[in-house]
């Protein structure tokens, strides 16, 4: 079953190793990985789908959130959550197929952001099913090139982060420094 993972990391060389380096020594297959900074440039949102027995869920967020650079992991598998996904597309096609692809990417939502003689550029996002459909779709009218984007999430819960604070190397929790006194 695939596991939707959000997680709230520390925007620092390695982390990204670590947490794939985690899953493939379990044994776990990730079908999608994105990865970006938030709006503090020291944090990185990172989503990830990954094929993991629905038994062990719980397992994967316990050990991702004891690695170091993580601050957060959760599971939005089954939690309200927006999943999205990006493809973009070039069709080549004759001439007289342009008017049926550029209604098929109405339909599909898709947006042409490029166009010459050979054919189209079209952008679409959405959910992953519906994506794939549209690839099928795009298929019946010529030779296509497609691109595709890992999946984002965003939860649509109502709580608050709960951060822990950082943990040293040496295993202690770092205490923040105050000034001194004047």
């Amino acid at each position: 079953m695939l596991m939707t993972i959000s997680l709230l990391m520390e925007n620092k060389p390695g982390a990204l190793m670590r947490v794939t380096g985690l899953l493939s020594q379990r044994g776990y297959n990730i079908e999608s990985l994105t990865v970006a900074r938030t709006l503090d440039p020291t944090l990185s949102r990172m989503t990830i789908m990954v094929d993991v027995d629905s038994k062990l869920r719980g397992q994967v967020i316990k050990q991702m959130n004891k690695l170091i650079n993580v601050l957060q992991a959760n599971d939005l598998t089954e939690s309200p959550a927006v999943v999205r996904e990006l493809v973009l597309l070039r069709v080549r096609s004759t001439m007289e197929h342009r008017t049926a692809i550029l209604k098929e990417a109405e339909i599909f939502g898709a947006r042409v952001v490029d166009s010459s003689v050979e054919g189209f550029a079209l952008e679409v996002t959405g959910e992953s099913e519906r994506l794939e459909e549209f690839v099928s779709v795009m298929e019946s009218y010529g030779e296509i090139d497609v691109t595709r984007s890992g999946a984002v999430a965003v939860s649509l819960e109502q709580k608050k982060l709960r951060l822990s604070p950082p943990v040293s190397k040496t295993g202690g929790v770092v205490e923040p420094v105050s000034a001194p006194a004047r």
